[in-house]
């Protein structure tokens, strides 16, 4: 297993909160980073690229000293029309981390190589895999069955399996999890992180509205329904939510991507993976990473202890 040397200091659990759309802001990351977990923010929950800077500037302001490292995402698909201007200030500003989805581009990776930083790149299935470590890549987000957002179906055992046999980078896996259990789980099938989404948004510091929250913690497994009628794109949804907005799961339209709808969309129909039937409360980050600590602590304590087959 490899964690890049540049997001080791400050890290005090094998984990990163995942950049979420209209969800991940300043407040969420600084309190993620400070408590020893990645925190990251699609660069366009800001609406300009000026806003993008001064979020990035605000957020290294306060940190603190012994803080883990922060990242941005950006997408990287022709319908972006920001991503060349963002992208330019991710270069300026040296984020450590960027996460590309929906594209994986050599020149991004050069680019962002050449001030030091690191690529992790959002795969679903293995022939993505294949595209992004061809592109160089440090590591790859394997977005497995039951994760929200752009989700893919593929079994996570399955998933990390294959991509291990031609990747040797760095590995972080992605779909339902939600305690510090799920965090020690993830390690022992191979990944070097876990990717947290759904368990971060019902935190006082997410940019969700209340209701948004409340949902999450109401639902389960049954209600999360995977579709591409919001977005363009599969992805995990809070079946309430679609139904609120008039859509119904049973008979779901046709859509096509377009990144000037995405805003509008995903405002009002609320993503969520599987594993929202983990979230039991809504409470502060820095109080929910604590958990999570002493809840991996536990499972390696309780395997170590309990399996008389090692």
């Amino acid at each position: 297993m490899a964690i890049p040397a540049s997001l080791q200091k400050g890290l005090k659990l094998p984990a990163i909160a995942a950049p979420m759309f209209l969800v991940s802001g300043p407040d969420l990351v600084v309190e993620t980073c400070n408590a020893g977990v990645i925190g990251t923010f699609p660069s366009l929950n800001q609406r300009t690229t000026e806003g993008y800077r001064e979020w990035l500037q605000e957020i290294k302001s306060r940190l603190n000293p012994d803080a883990a490292a922060f990242g941005v995402n950006h997408i990287v698909h022709p319908t972006n029309p920001r991503l060349m201007a963002d992208m330019m200030v991710s270069v300026e500003e040296k984020v450590p981390l960027i996460i590309t989805s929906l594209g994986a581009v050599r020149d991004v990776v050069d680019a962002v190589h050449g001030y030091g930083g690191v690529v992790f790149h959002d795969i679903a299935n293995v022939r993505h895999a294949r595209k992004a470590a061809e592109a160089g890549v440090d590591g790859l987000i394997l977005v497995a069955n039951g994760a929200g957002g752009h989700a893919g179906v593929v079994h996570p055992f399955a998933l990390i399996e294959e991509v291990r046999t031609f990747f040797s980078g760095t590995l972080i896996l992605s779909g339902c999890i939600s305690t510090g259990r799920d965090i020690a789980a993830t390690r022992m099938l191979g990944a070097d992180f876990a990717y947290l989404g759904t368990r971060f948004i019902s935190t006082d510091e997410s940019m969700a509205q209340q209701g948004y929250k409340e949902m999450i913690v109401e639902a389960g497994a049954s209600d999360i329904t995977y579709t591409p009628a919001v977005s363009g794109i599969p992805a995990n949804f809070l079946t309430p939510s679609l139904i609120a907005n008039g859509i119904d799961p049973k008979s779901l339209p046709d859509h096509k991507l377009d990144m000037a709808d995405e805003a509008k969309a995903w405002k009002t129909v609320w993503s969520a993976g599987q594993g929202a039937g983990g979230v039991h409360d809504i409470l502060p980050t820095a109080q929910l990473v604590a958990r999570l600590k002493s809840e991996y602590r536990q499972a390696a304590d309780d395997f170590a202890k309990a399996d008389t087959f090692v």
